[in-house]
């Protein structure tokens, strides 16, 4: 019998969060040393309507954000090399690194994501939001590639009113 594997959720194939943060580390190291580039994105789904809610309605929003997270992982995952790194790095919020990618280069990345997303039909309306950051542009350690990634934010996706806007 085989045993999970501990660095991948199997459910839809994504390292571990644990995983993910130990891998990410040590590839920054590499990365300064090597004076190499590599791009943090980061991919925030918001349900529409979920904002404010209790009880039921935020159980259900949190189920339905789950079900996206993982639908997106799964679009993503088609079109990033196997040696990139794709994570749920906190609920709800996917993290994808790019190695070896300057921001030009993985702007290009970036943007067949952002294609493929829009042209998917998700069951339930949601906001998307998609942010990026380089080692060594915007930061040479995991928080403040982080906090550049989440802050600077890309693209953004209103599927509940049909509207998309690229904020770059």
């Amino acid at each position: 019998m085989m045993t999970a594997d501990p660095f991948l959720d199997e459910d839809y194939r994504v390292l571990t969060s644990e995983a993910f943060e130990f891998v990410l580390n040590n590839e920054l190291k590499r990365a300064v040393r090597s004076q190499n580039f590599l791009t943090l994105v980061s991919v925030k789904p918001h349900m529409a309507g979920a904002a404010g809610g209790a009880g039921a309605a935020a159980a259900a929003a949190t189920g339905d954000r789950d079900v996206a997270v993982k639908q997106i992982a799964r679009l993503i995952s088609r079109d990033v090399r196997e040696t990139d790194l794709l994570a749920e790095t906190d609920k709800g919020r996917l993290s994808l690194v790019l190695l070896d990618a300057d921001l030009p280069n993985s702007m290009n990345v970036i943007e067949r994501l952002r294609t493929r997303l829009d042209a998917y039909a998700f069951p339930k309306p949601l906001t998307l939001e998609i942010g990026a950051a380089t080692c060594p542009t915007h930061g040479a350690d995991v928080e403040s590639l982080r906090r550049a990634a989440e802050a600077q934010a890309l693209y953004s996706r209103r599927d509940d009113r049909g509207t998309a806007s690229n904020t770059h």
